[in-house]
């Protein structure tokens, strides 16, 4: 079984996650289609060189979108850690003590848990609100709540 996830490495919102028992580049364009019709298209996409990553049609595919893929050095996980410390966090809390039994079982059980992260644990890096509470604090900020400038 495989698991997608898409993050915002700004908010840490988990945007999405697919569940499927092979993900190919065809499942990842899809999944991203999805999400950029729900969310908009970001300016890039940062990934590990996985296959179904680096696949011509994929990237042909992000070209037209105009949407940059990045990709992190062969063998640095750490280059992508926001996103290697969610999958680690879902893989630990998740499939350490489960046995499933189907796909759909796999991805409802991803989705309570990637709405539990995002709108109940809260992120130091955040300063200390959850991703879903910061991202909505960031659409609602003025210049001058972020800036801390007076009016």
């Amino acid at each position: 079984m495989r698991v997608l996830n898409v993050i915002d490495e700004f908010t840490r919102v988990g945007l999405g996650s697919h569940a499927a028992r092979g993900i190919g580049a065809k499942g990842v364009k899809h999944h991203l289609e999805e999400l950029f019709k729900k969310h908009g298209k970001p300016a890039l996409i940062r990934t590990d060189n996985g296959r179904e990553f680096i696949a011509d049609t994929l990237l042909d595919w992000l070209g037209e979108q105009q949407v940059r893929g990045v990709f992190i050095a062969k063998a640095s996980p750490w280059q992508n850690g926001i996103n290697e410390r969610f999958n680690g966090t879902m893989e630990r809390e998740l499939f350490g003590h489960e046995v499933f039994h189907s796909v759909l079982e796999v991805q409802f059980v991803v989705d309570a848990w990637v709405e539990k992260y995002n709108t109940r644990r809260v992120h130091r890096s955040l300063g200390g609100q959850t991703p879903a509470a910061y991202a909505k604090m960031l659409t609602e900020a003025t210049p001058y709540d972020v800036g801390g400038g007076s009016q």
